[in-house]
């Protein structure tokens, strides 16, 4: 193990106020991580605001917040599983309940059941046509693990999954047909495959000893081009997603915000440093909610 940045797993916030038999499920779910749950909810909330949605379903944006939380906490506990003797090669993850044994097997299904649970609450919120897309996303999370193994892009299925609830939140709110909501799915990939190839460059050492495929081994030295080329796709998709439901010149500038961000992300990228990829990383919380902003600025306009 070579990685000299911090565990993915750390005792801090309201988790190290839990009681000790507690801590390793809360650590376990990700519960001192909240960004990918953010990461997670955003394209939910993007679907919401250009679907026209944000005041009449409002209740909704809170709904997917909850199962954002829920999910991408089951999605942890089934990926450390599966994972499990990978993470415990690797020096970011070997303190991960699973992989150093806080936990066993058998007590982290058990967890990912509970959590599950959660997020079937959330289900029964929706209408019954967006309950089936939500249901349909399961065959791509139960992929995503073994991607890592077989493709050397499992960030563009990461892409698939964690953009998926665009697609459900857009039907829950009754969103017209047409371009929109294709090319507001297209950019969210896009944006994930950004993000999470400067995540990876995290583990790329680590990731060339235990044989693990990523975007960021494969774009090699080019990885701050190849984030600058999905980032700038991702503006240009969702561009034409604000276009399509309200045709203005206008509407494009309310993404400049975002693209500001997202750019100093790539200009200020310092590849060679673990530290400043997860900042950056982290960054995507933000950028995420520029881009809300400007769904809901043209998905509420009268």
């Amino acid at each position: 193990m070579t990685a000299t940045h911090p565990p993915d797993s750390q005792l801090r916030g309201l988790v190290a106020w839990l009681p000790a038999a507690a801590r390793p499920y809360a650590l376990l779910a990700r519960f001192d991580r909240p960004i990918g749950w953010w990461l997670l909810y955003w394209p939910c909330a993007f679907g919401v605001a250009l679907g026209g949605g944000a005041v009449s379903h409002w209740p909704l944006l809170l709904w997917f917040l909850l199962g954002a939380i829920a999910m991408r906490g089951a999605g942890c506990v089934y990926n450390d599983i599966v994972d499990r003797d990978f993470d415990a090669k690797v020096a970011r993850t070997a303190s991960r309940p699973v992989a150093s044994g806080a936990v066993s097997v058998r007590n982290a299904l058990l967890w990912a059941v509970l959590l599950s649970l959660v997020g079937l609450l959330v289900l029964v919120q929706l209408p019954r046509p967006a309950q089936i897309v939500a249901l349909a996303s399961l065959i791509l999370v139960a992929a995503y693990p073994f991607m890592k193994r077989i493709t050397w892009w499992p960030q563009a299925w990461l892409g698939l999954v964690f953009s998926w609830g665009a697609l459900v939140a857009w039907v829950a709110v009754g969103g017209v047909q047409g371009m929109a909501l294709p090319l507001l799915y297209a950019g969210c990939i896009a944006w994930v495959i950004g993000y999470d190839t400067i995540y990876a460059l995290q583990d790329i050492e680590d990731d060339m000893l235990v044989g693990v495929k990523s975007s960021a081994r494969a774009m090699g030295g080019q990885v701050k081009a190849g984030v600058a080329l999905c980032y700038a796709a991702a503006l240009g998709l969702w561009g034409g997603a604000l276009w399509t439901v309200r045709p203005d010149p206008l509407v494009l500038v309310a993404l400049i915000p975002a693209a500001l961000q997202l750019t100093g992300q790539v200009v200020t990228l310092d590849v060679a440093k673990g530290e400043d990829a997860l900042a950056k990383f982290r960054s995507n919380r933000f950028a995420g909610l520029l881009v809300f902003a400007a769904m809901l600025v043209v998905g509420t306009a009268p």
